[in-house]
């Protein structure tokens, strides 16, 4: 922790207390969460971001989307918009935020919709004809007035939520306890070659509370960038020079994945609205260079930067062991909810 954080760390005492007030009157029923009559899913983390919920969301979109009908359901954070949205051919990143927008563009047999309030954002989605058969909440770990069926806790590896403090001193949002509402925790971001000796050491630091589950996930990169004009091989375009580009809260792996001596890497805030000066100075470092930014950034600099320059690498979240036994979980609780709601 440095200077800085120590010295805020009276403050990170105080918003405990709160935090902690708050999940008690939720624990207790003085506060009331409402339950609803399809399968609800909750994915999120106890930090602040940049542990991976929305590749973990795509993976549960590609497991599920095939058996029932999914809906994906967010905050639709730095939209434009107000209330509650349903994704449709006029949208856009604006309109709906980056993530919510990477949904629909690549999963067109969903609903995607936003709402702050998720307990209405529930209601307008089982309104509609035919209803979701299950509805993904998108970083809603915290919002309690939704009891979600199932949880799953994201914690990456190189930041774990046992290691951190709340803020203002650390990066959580609540305390570590929190993780007890947890159904199943996934260590995110993993190396790919992670021991079994030291998932042990991981899963005695994590105190996984009686029933649940860890898994350990690492990203996979695409062997391809994307553009709206075709694809590119990876391995062909690492060699070449470019400019990297990235608005995301931890951008160092995607820049040590594809940089080589020589290109120019941008950083950006998380979620970060493209201003003109932006986009002027990203061509000026571009140089008529092609542009590689992540899926998410680019659903918010597409159409607005040189189509035959500007690609994306897309990433997956890929199980370094018990895949199988996630997806059984997952199918298991999704089908007797359906069969018993």
């Amino acid at each position: 922790m440095d200077l800085l954080r120590k010295l805020l760390f009276p403050l990170s005492i105080l918003y405990w207390a709160v935090t902690a007030v708050r999940n008690f009157l939720y624990d207790k029923g003085f506060f009331k969460s409402y339950g609803f009559p399809v399968p609800v899913i909750a994915v999120g983390n106890l930090s602040t971001g940049g542990t991976g919920k929305s590749p973990q969301t795509e993976y549960l979109i590609r497991l599920l989307s095939s058996q029932y009908r999914v809906a994906t359901l967010s905050r639709g954070y730095k939209r434009r918009s107000k209330g509650f949205v349903l994704a449709d051919g006029q949208c856009s990143a604006g309109t709906i935020g980056d993530e919510p927008f990477q949904f629909f563009t690549k999963f067109p047999n969903i609903r995607v919709a936003v709402d702050a309030d998720r307990k209405n954002g529930i209601e307008k989605l089982l309104a509609m004809e035919p209803k979701p058969e299950v509805i993904l909440l998108d970083d809603a770990y915290q919002h309690r007035r939704v009891k979600a069926g199932f949880y799953i806790l994201l914690t990456t590896y190189g930041d774990l939520y046992a290691d951190d403090f709340l803020l203002p001193a650390g990066n959580l949002r609540e305390g570590r306890n929190g993780a007890d509402r947890a159904n199943v925790i996934i260590v995110t971001k993993c190396p790919t070659g992670l021991s079994g000796a030291e998932q042990i050491k991981i899963r005695a630091k994590l105190r996984a509370a009686p029933g649940q589950k860890i898994y350990f996930t690492a990203i996979s990169y695409d062997d391809e960038v994307y553009s709206e004009s075709g694809a590119r091989q990876v391995a062909a375009i690492r060699t070449m020079p470019k400019l990297l580009v990235a608005g995301i809260a931890k951008p160092k792996p995607f820049f040590d994945h594809l940089k080589k001596d020589g290109d120019i890497a941008l950083t950006f805030p998380d979620h970060h609205d493209f201003t003109k000066s932006d986009l002027d100075e990203i061509n000026k470092q571009a140089n008529n260079k092609i542009i590689i930014t992540t899926e998410k950034d680019y659903m918010r600099l597409k159409g607005r930067l040189p189509e035959d320059k500007l690609f994306y690498l897309p990433i997956k979240s890929r199980f370094l062991a018990g895949g199988d036994d996630f997806d059984k979980t997952i199918l298991d609780h999704v089908g007797t909810s359906t069969a018993n709601r």
